[in-house]
């Protein structure tokens, strides 16, 4: 029998604490708990680079840091490398591409608006969800994302404002790369890291998750009362129709998805974001659109409608603008607020289901 191979042990991520987790481990380290606000400052709103350089946090911090930083400690500072920073025509867009600490790469946007900024995070390297129209789910999956990695996204769209000049973010999307509701707790601590008022500051009411229909993310969601924004993507109305779009239907069905979001609103009243890619001649017509203003009656809803965005490993067409407006019209008359989703970063593939990045063995 062959030996298993030994893995080397896990180090954290500095990016990976809560305050409080923070907090238990300064008292364990005999240090007041009450010096956790400076480190805490110094990583989320400072946005310092190197911790153990920081000549205003008090002795005992800085030993603490000493100690439990590197590579060989406790804890790891390491900080996702950009690798590139591309600039959308647009001028309104970047995408990054960061290199994780194992080499993996991964990719993030930035998208400005009239005096506001938001971020799209990515939550996994690849995505096992494989719709088919998009970019990520095209690439396959290759691991979860720690907590620190998405938080750290945030931090350098953060410091990428900054350097030009910028305010910072106001509003975050988690609909980059992966699947939340598949890393469910990792994405979890990781909004709990970057809605704490004390650091990054950005309210829970800005943040929005996207889900391809994971029932049982969607129905904890509900039980846990998370305050985030929860938006379905949908593109399909009958189990036919969505499973040829949406592999994960056969696993979780249309019918399970819309019953986990009407326990969703009974238990929260929040209105759910519903998302559908619009494919000329594949879910574009007025009598799609009249089936799913039936699906989602009884709901508190908002329809996002997404013309296609072009990738490679899919030859379908965007829905022309008049019929959007044909889709739309039929939703806004049964009473659904709908809006056609503002295409940006298309040229530099930053667009929604176009982001994808190499994945490494």
């Amino acid at each position: 029998m062959t030996a298993a191979v030994a893995q080397p042990p896990v180090i954290r991520s500095l990016l990976d604490l809560t305050f409080e987790e923070l907090q238990q481990e300064f008292v364990a380290f005999g240090i007041s708990p009450l010096h956790v606000r400076a480190l805490w400052r110094s990583l989320h709103r400072k946005l310092a680079g190197d911790l153990t350089a920081e000549t205003d946090l008090v002795p005992p911090l800085q030993r603490w840091l000493k100690i439990n930083l590197g590579p060989a400690n406790r804890f790891s500072s390491l900080l996702p490398t950009q690798i590139t920073d591309i600039a959308s025509e647009d001028g309104f867009t970047h995408k990054f591409l960061l290199r994780l600490a194992d080499g993996q790469t991964i990719e993030t946007v930035v998208m400005s608006y009239q005096g506001r900024h938001t971020a799209c995070l990515s939550t996994q390297v690849g995505c096992a969800m494989g719709c088919v129209f998009c970019a990520t789910g095209q690439m396959g999956f290759v691991r979860h994302l720690q907590p620190g990695e998405i938080v750290a996204q945030v931090r350098h769209a953060q410091l990428a404002l900054r350097a030009k000049g910028k305010a910072g973010l106001r509003n975050l999307v988690l609909m980059g790369m992966g699947e939340p509701l598949h890393n469910y707790d990792a994405v979890m601590t990781a909004l709990e890291i970057i809605s704490d008022h004390r650091g990054h500051n950005i309210g829970p009411s800005k943040i929005s998750i996207s889900t391809v229909g994971v029932v049982p993310g969607i129905l904890r969601l509900a039980e846990e009362q998370r305050p985030y924004n929860l938006a379905v993507s949908l593109h399909g109305a009958t189990e036919e129709e969505r499973s040829a779009l949406v592999p994960i239907s056969h696993r979780w069905s249309l019918a399970e998805l819309m019953d986990a979001c009407h326990a969703y609103f009974a238990k929260t009243r929040r209105r759910i974001f519903f998302e559908w890619t619009l494919i000329a001649g594949v879910n574009d017509s007025p009598a799609q659109s009249n089936r799913l203003a039936k699906l989602l009656s009884g709901l508190d809803a908002h329809i996002n409608l997404i013309p296609l965005n072009p990738t490679g490993g899919y030859g379908g067409a965007a829905t022309q603008m008049e019929a959007a407006q044909a889709f739309k019209k039929v939703l806004q008359v049964a009473g659904f607020p709908s809006t056609i989703r503002q295409r940006r970063g298309i040229d530099v593939a930053a667009g929604c289901g176009q982001l994808r990045a190499e994945k490494h063995r």
